[in-house]
């Protein structure tokens, strides 16, 4: 008689097969969300023609017939919807750029000052922290629009700077603006060689110092060709620039670089709101290194300070990059509420007025998000090739 308690070596039947079973379901989930997809494209569409609105990306090319405040490109009210759209984008990347360059150094310093030793400058970072970051960005951004910029004098009292020839008012900060004139090229050439020579010299130094342990002073050398070597062509050239001064004509001041209120408020609150979140990452990613390393690097003689940039922030980095990442996210998304200013942004200008004019929503809409999310996409790339960099490697 066969033992019945003898496993069966027989053939699966295809139904109790974990692979096919999986394939169909995942194939089932892929096919109904193709099918959702398709009906609402579909229905976009009918309920479109069906009132007469038009569809496409035709009106990009279409004269924009409105002026924008803040332009580093060429543009007028002549222009095409597609050049605001390019205006806007410009606009977006420079109050997000400049946020995450101010956030990160203003956050780097106030969470290593909350862990020193100084006890009233680590109740003042603490108290900047839970300030900042429990007060809504809205407010912040208004609080320095409205509160603060907007009470400045006007043109005609401003506050003179840098020697009478920059002016703070109400209507914005204007800055001498450098013409270059001819030999201007040898200069830019100049501090593009001074780069180059500076990371050629940081590979060198750094070589240097994991087989010898011997320090290169990197940062004076480097600020000493960044500087030197430009000012050596200016000199060299003969001063190949001139200053574009701004200057009070009737109501108002012209020439110059013109930094308008709405970019100055916005920059600053993002700045500040986004640095006391970093701060408490930094904090966290210095306090995660074990406290052996800092006593090890005290029993080598070691400066606090030393100890700090060369052995406890290079080891911090590795826990403090993937959170310091979304922050940059969340500062470049939070630029959006320049809206409430109308600070001329991505979506103030084409996901507000272009819009508005042309009632193309579906077009508009999706190009915004499409823009931002590769905005994003592209800023979590770098920051995980630089987290992959900085990643231990077991041997």
């Amino acid at each position: 008689m066969a033992d019945s308690s003898a496993p069966r070596t027989g053939p699966v039947a295809w139904r109790n097969d974990p692979k096919i079973r999986a394939f169909f379901f995942q194939a089932l989930v892929l096919g109904s969300f193709g099918l959702f997809v398709w009906f609402i494209v579909d229905n976009t569409i009918t309920n479109l023609e069906r009132q007469n609105i038009a569809s496409g990306f035709d009106f990009l090319s279409t004269t924009a017939g409105f002026g924008i405040v803040q332009t580093l490109i060429e543009y007028s009210e002549q222009s095409s919807y597609g050049r605001a759209f390019l205006v806007a984008l410009i606009n977006t990347l420079l109050v997000s750029g400049l946020g995450i360059f101010f956030a990160t150094i203003i956050g780097f310093l106030i969470g290593i000052a909350r862990l020193s030793p100084n006890w009233l400058l680590s109740r003042l970072a603490a108290v900047y922290i839970e300030t900042f970051r429990n007060i809504p960005l809205l407010l912040q951004i208004l609080f320095w629009y409205i509160a603060v910029l907007s009470n400045l004098p006007g043109p005609r009292n401003s506050l003179m700077l840098l020697g009478e020839t920059g002016a703070l008012n109400s209507r914005g900060l204007y800055l001498p603006a450098p013409v270059p004139q001819d030999g201007a090229g040898f200069v830019l050439a100049a501090f593009i060689v001074a780069i180059v020579t500076l990371l050629g010299l940081r590979y060198w130094a750094h070589r240097r110092q994991r087989e010898t342990g011997r320090q290169f002073p990197l940062f004076w050398v480097g600020s000493g060709l960044i500087i030197g070597l430009p000012l050596v062509a200016i000199l060299l050239t003969g001063i190949p620039y001139t200053a574009d001064i701004p200057e009070l004509r009737g109501f108002n001041y012209r020439g110059g670089i013109r930094l308008i209120p709405e970019l100055m408020a916005l920059v600053i609150a993002l700045a500040i709101y986004t640095a006391a979140f970093i701060a408490e990452i930094v904090r966290a990613g210095i306090q995660s290194v074990s406290w052996g390393q800092s006593e090890a690097a005290m029993a080598l003689g070691l400066r606090p300070g030393v100890t700090l940039r060369l052995i406890i922030i290079p080891q911090a980095m590795r826990v403090i990059i993937p959170p310091l990442t979304s922050q940059y996210l969340n500062l470049t998304k939070n630029s959006s509420l320049a809206a409430a200013m109308a600070y001329p942004e991505l979506t103030s200008v084409f996901a507000g007025t272009v819009l508005n004019q042309t009632g193309q929503a579906i077009e508009v809409l999706g190009i915004t998000m499409a823009v931002y999310l590769s905005i994003s996409l592209v800023t979590s790339l770098a920051m995980n090739w630089y987290n992959a960099r900085n990643a231990l490697v077991e041997r």
